[in-house]
């Protein structure tokens, strides 16, 4: 079957891999190339741990203080305050008790099967080079906050996670030495996952999908037209016919998926970071300072100060103060941080509002694939994404149920 991936990020590479190997004739389509957006300069992490949505109960009432804070672990430019306000509205019901803890049980799913799915593709691709096993530690400032999450690790608990509490400073130097004193509490899931590079990462499946017969083609493409015998796509004054078309464009899906009729409440997440250089600090695992929003991690042998989510939408122009002001926390809460020489970013992640990803047959346009919506977790769940991906163009049984992942659930 002739198949298109519209999008070279990680979900679309890591799927046009598995269609590959799946004996599809594949061909992807980006108008960047491989890992040019969020997919490679995010944090590197498998976070299979963070089930916890980003509309958990009551977080409405802090919205006001979204637009008080530019520089907040969440925030909305109020240039964007008015267009974004459908989808604070789908955001506000799926924070609703019954839909948060739907949500939950159906991340821990995902979770569960991606992170089988990751082992599957390490050991068939012989990725292990490229991985890091070095746990993740979650700090907290005070006893108040550190008890305020553990709901949050029970919830962990009931999907599967496996972590230790630290309630000593020694339990948590005895992790990762250099950090604050303020930091009193910490919790520790020693099974976290990262890459040495993201951006390394996704070329190297997208190199291995070449090798299965994959084609990469730099195009945007512009238009795109369900038919009876196959899909046409146009992009680079072309037009390409396909069987089916995999739609796993992250934060720009939705131009597409309109053009369909399908019309999704898809956001973006506006994600900053800089990146120092080699020798800038001694981590020994990947740190996120929960009450702050933001993660330090390594990517090749620099560091990674990054994180946050600004609801910008894709078209106002980046604010790096953000990015500054998490490399200046980054500063004052790891004392012998070198933050000279830094890299600054901002990238795009495809968010919908109960922090759910859309993995669907496209209503009412059964030759088109979708899969996006990821957030901040499209590296995590993207070897898990492409094998359910596969099966949906295979007219395979998927291998988990994927009912709460479907676009109609709007």
């Amino acid at each position: 079957m002739r198949v298109a991936v519209v999008g070279a990020g990680v979900i679309g590479v890591t799927a046009a891999l598995a269609l590959a190997e799946r004996g599809h004739a594949v061909t992807i389509f980006d108008r960047k190339g491989v890992a040019s957006g969020a997919s490679g300069g995010n944090a590197g992490a498998f976070a299979f741990s963070d089930v916890i949505p980003l509309a958990t109960p009551g977080i409405m009432s802090k919205a006001p203080g979204w637009l008080l804070d530019p520089n907040g672990p969440l925030s909305i430019p109020p240039a964007y305050a008015l267009r974004i306000t459908p989808w604070l509205l789908a955001f506000f019901k799926a924070s609703l008790p019954a839909r948060y803890h739907a949500a939950v049980s159906a991340q821990g799913a995902l979770m569960a099967h991606s992170a089988s799915a990751l082992e599957r593709l390490v050991a068939k691709c012989s990725l292990e080079g490229l991985m890091r096993r070095e746990g993740q530690i979650q700090l907290y400032e005070s006893e108040r906050e550190f008890k305020a999450s553990l709901s949050g690790w029970e919830e962990r608990r009931a999907v599967g996670v496996n972590f230790r509490l630290l309630t000593r400073s020694e339990e948590i130097a005895e992790i990762q030495p250099g950090l604050s004193p303020r930091f009193t509490h910490a919790g520790f899931t020693p099974d976290w996952k990262n890459v040495t590079d993201p951006s390394v990462w996704t070329n190297a499946l997208a190199d291995r999908a070449i090798v299965q017969g994959a084609k990469l083609v730099s195009a945007e493409i512009g238009r795109i037209t369900h038919g009876e015998d196959g899909v046409l796509l146009e992009g680079a004054g072309q037009d390409f016919k396909f069987d089916k078309v995999v739609i796993a464009a992250g934060a720009h899906s939705a131009r597409l998926t309109k053009q369909l009729g399908v019309r999704l409440p898809l956001e973006t997440e506006r994600g900053y970071n800089v990146t120092l250089p080699a020798g800038a600090f001694d981590l020994r695992t990947h740190v996120t300072f929960a009450g702050h929003g933001f993660v330090v991690s390594r990517i090749g042998e620099g560091i990674r100060v990054g994180g946050g989510v600004e609801l910008g939408g894709l078209d106002l122009k980046p604010r790096m103060s953000r990015a500054d002001s998490l490399l200046a926390k980054a500063a004052r809460f790891m004392p012998d941080l070198n933050a000279s020489g830094g890299r600054r970013w901002m990238g795009f992640r495809p968010s919908m509002p109960d922090s759910l990803p859309v993995i669907d047959i496209a209503p009412g346009n059964p030759r088109v694939i979708l899969a996006f919506g990821h957030g901040h977790l499209g590296l995590t769940q993207s070897a898990g994404t492409a094998e359910l991906v596969a099966d949906l163009v295979s007219d395979a049984p998927p291998a988990i149920e994927i009912a709460p992942f479907r676009a109609t659930r709007f």
